[in-house]
């Protein structure tokens, strides 16, 4: 069967069961938007290409697929170049397609011509220009199984516009042959062994839980492992939802903006068993003195991760999966073979912390509205399993704090990128790949004004995604340190409570708008906001500009040194 290059394109990624992409077409892409026209695949046209590339992350994040994007060349594909690092970053599966010049163009600066390759060499797995079109196919099947396999990651496919118009000869490839690429997912019997072995030696352990659970589809072994074990677990960022916050062992997230207990947990350890995590900065605060006394299990399935920060103990390269249920087995043997220490007395102590340092704020009847307050809210008045998706600042880590995750895949969140604009886009990619759950993006005023274009694309698609935009008339967490770190010297953070008026921009985008400015019209608005389900919302809740997130360990200081409220203002650990 002859088929043009375009076609080609169109039919391998149907072959690769694609359901739906997110794309703006230009002129190097056009010759592929022709037999989209005849395609089964489902296309949304976005307002920016940055939005495309933040939506298949949203589809990849809730659904566990990879998500497809599709752009033209030059400015359209330094546009989606974000999304690749932010999901290069954050280990999210997606497929990017981008147009280019004429190879025989290539090089002589035509227009919109860039070196995409080269630009997008650094945030991308891996990447292919096409030379011929008879290898479509080929690259195609390569591109998702690079980007969903091992550690997962963005990939993109250059296609020049010749290429498009070039006629090949049909035929889809029965395996994909990359002898230089071959993910290790077992893990290494006698490294498991010795794990179990340190896990029944070890009297303050604690399970410090990942995203690689998510990406792994490891929510169920780490459960298993914890409850088997009887194991604290904490669970950062990128892991919220990995393990229920309403179970007895978990303590939540740790980090700069993490909770007291999940925080001094790890530094009293004498076993951090770290489960698809990589040892972020903004986990471990100073890395000289984070976790002083632990000896370290890391399960990774990239082994750059292993050593990277912190020298393990034990390192096991493989899928979290995969090395937990084996682990579990190992674990079961041991446990056989000797008494294990009895954890009873360090759940007390952490149980202790809980109580002690809870997280606190107040919201008065007469008030300022509390971001925290409008967050809970929206916790407790929406489904169970609903997906909320958050930009970067204040209320990312408010949300993470307050929201009570019972189920994985239901947090969508910028972390090791920390890309402003996220949660919009995002929010639309998670609704769109799981349409019968309620999508919430809780934003903040900064992020919102960087993306919100693309509820035009929700409204114009009937993708009724919901948008609480936490409004403080500021660049939140830029104010925040600038009070605590740089006298309150506020330079270039106010953005006016005002402008833009929030509510018309909505209507203009085709939206229902509120305005909340009072804590009783908080529950109202949002049950209103519920009902509706033909077009996106967006609530604008005025909240308190003076408002800072707690607990908070200053950057680049120890764990130890953290901040536990406004009425310090300075480091407060014990």
């Amino acid at each position: 069967m002859k088929l043009s290059g375009a076609q080609a394109l169109i039919k391998s990624l149907e072959m690769e069961n694609t359901e739906v992409m997110f794309g703006l077409p230009g002129g190097a892409i056009l010759p592929v938007y022709d037999p989209l026209i005849d395609s089964s695949i489902r296309h949304i046209l976005v307002r920016h290409e940055q939005g495309a590339g933040h939506m298949a992350e949203g589809y990849a994040h809730a659904t566990g697929r990879p998500g497809v994007a599709m752009v033209t060349s030059g400015p359209a594909a330094t546009n989606i170049v974000t999304p690749l690092a932010d999901a290069y970053l954050d280990s999210i599966p997606i497929v990017v397609i981008t147009g280019q010049v004429p190879l025989s163009a290539i090089g002589s600066d035509a227009f919109q011509e860039c070196d995409t390759l080269g630009i997008t060499m650094p945030v991308t797995k891996h990447n292919w220009l096409v030379t011929d079109a008879q290898d479509i196919p080929r690259i195609i099947r390569e591109a998702f199984h690079v980007a969903t396999t091992g550690r997962p990651g963005p990939v993109l496919v250059d296609f020049p516009k010749d290429i498009a118009n070039q006629m090949m000869t049909w035929e889809w490839p029965d395996s994909v042959n990359l002898p230089g690429y071959k993910p290790n997912l077992k893990g290494h019997p006698k490294q498991i062994k010795e794990a179990a072995r340190l896990i029944g030696e070890s009297h303050r352990p604690v399970i410090y839980a990942g995203g690689g659970i998510l990406k792994a589809r490891a929510a169920e072994a780490l459960r298993e492992l914890a409850e088997l074990t009887g194991i604290p677990v904490v669970t950062t960022l990128m892991a919220r939802g990995a393990f229920p916050d309403d179970h007895e062992l978990c303590l939540g997230m740790p980090g700069m903006h993490g909770n007291y207990t999940a925080i001094t947990a790890m530094q009293k350890a004498d076993l951090l068993i770290a489960l698809g995590s990589r040892f972020d900065d903004r986990v471990t605060g100073k890395v000289g003195d984070f976790a002083p006394d632990a000896k370290i299990i890391h399960v990774d399935v990239d082994p750059a991760e292993l050593g990277k920060v912190r020298r393990p103990d034990v390192p096991i390269v493989g899928d979290c999966r995969n090395v937990i249920e084996r682990m579990i087995t190992a674990v079961r043997s041991d446990q056989t073979k000797r008494d294990w220490p009895d954890l009873a007395p360090w759940r007390h102590q952490v149980k202790a912390w809980q109580t002690e340092f809870p997280l606190t704020y107040e919201q008065y009847e007469d008030g300022p509205l509390k971001p925290q307050f409008c967050i809970e809210s929206l916790r407790d008045h929406t489904p169970d399993d609903t997906i909320v998706a958050s930009g970067v600042g204040q209320h990312q880590m408010w949300t993470s704090q307050h929201w009570k995750f019972r189920h994985p895949y239901t947090w969508v969140n910028s972390g090791g990128l920390g890309t402003m604009g996220f949660a919009v886009p995002a929010a639309i990619g998670a609704k769109v790949g799981m349409p019968e759950r309620m999508v919430w993006a809780v934003d903040g005023d900064g992020c919102f004004q960087m993306t919100a274009q693309e509820l035009v694309t929700a409204s114009a698609e009937q993708i009724p995604v919901k948008i609480a935009i936490l409004n403080n008339a500021y660049l939140g967490m830029v104010r925040q340190w600038q009070e605590l770190f740089y006298e309150e010297r506020y330079s270039e953070v106010y953005l006016s409570p005002d402008l833009p008026d929030y509510v018309k921009w909505a209507e203009a985008m085709g939206c229902v708008g509120f305005r909340v400015d009072t804590p009783e019209d908080v529950v109202p608005t949002i049950e209103k906001a519920n009902e509706i389900d033909d077009r996106p919302v967006v609530i604008d809740f005025r909240t308190d500009y003076r408002e800072k997130v707690y607990p908070m360990v200053p950057a680049g200081q120890p764990n130890d040194n953290i901040i536990l409220g406004p009425e310090t203002d300075r480091p407060g650990g014990r």
